[in-house]
């Protein structure tokens, strides 16, 4: 190999070309996400700097950070470079990335249309890749009392049982609940399964008088409205 070819390592850059160096002397906000990745993993491989190891994984994946979101320890360990260790590393600062903008916004939330709604649902279902049903519990003043999991399911489904869903409102006394699910697959039509739920839900709470307002599905950027779309 021509000794001029060979990869200089980060060590060997000017310190304000090295990520950590970089980040003391100018803030986080002027790294690049590759950058930023080459911090957390620290070191790349005998043939590439942590830098140009974190350009490799992020084109990857289109330079996609939602998508890095969601990828595995197990897949992040595949590519040459990454043990588990430096993979847990990547994941769990992602997660934590997540979960920042899952507290954000005020403690008290007034739910009024399927936008304020979905505000707060769509922190809890960014980066999965299986389905999960959830409910938003609202007092008689349409304020958010709480968020509940009720179930998780696979990449095809995920099953909502009625008595669990208002035995939770009750418990939290309720006035009025939203329904919600995601779908991985980034479809948002709802299924005949998504109707009839809805349908025997919008009765069975009309008995108890307590209200569904309304059942959302979620992707990564958009939702369907049943409420929106006369549906309730």
């Amino acid at each position: 190999m021509n000794p001029y070819q060979e990869k200089i390592g980060i060590k060997m850059w000017a310190e304000a070309d090295r990520p950590r160096e970089k980040l003391l002397l100018n803030g986080r906000r002027h790294l690049t996400d590759a950058e930023l990745i080459a911090i957390l993993i620290g070191s790349g491989n005998k043939d590439e700097t942590a830098v140009d190891l974190s350009k490799r994984i992020l084109g990857f994946y289109n330079n996609d950070l939602d998508a890095l979101g969601k990828v595995s320890v197990k897949d992040l360990s595949k590519f040459k470079g990454i043990g588990e260790a430096k993979a847990i590393a990547i994941v769990a600062a992602l997660e934590l990335g997540r979960r920042r903008k899952e507290a954000d916004g005020p403690d008290v939330l007034k739910i009024v249309t399927s936008a304020d709604a979905i505000a707060v649902l769509q922190p809890v279902f960014a980066d999965l890749n299986h389905e999960e049903f959830w409910i938003l519990i609202l007092n008689q003043a349409n304020y958010l009392i709480g968020k509940q999991l009720i179930s998780k399911g696979g990449m095809a489904g995920t099953v909502a049982d009625p008595k669990i869903i208002f035995k939770t409102a009750l418990e939290h006394n309720a006035a009025y609940v939203i329904l919600a699910h995601n779908h991985p697959s980034g479809s948002l039509r709802p299924s005949q399964q998504d109707i009839n739920i809805t349908k025997k839900m919008v009765e069975a709470g009309r008995m108890l008088d307590l209200y569904v307002l309304d059942h959302l599905i979620v992707t990564d950027k958009l939702f369907y409205s049943f409420g929106d779309e006369g549906l309730i």
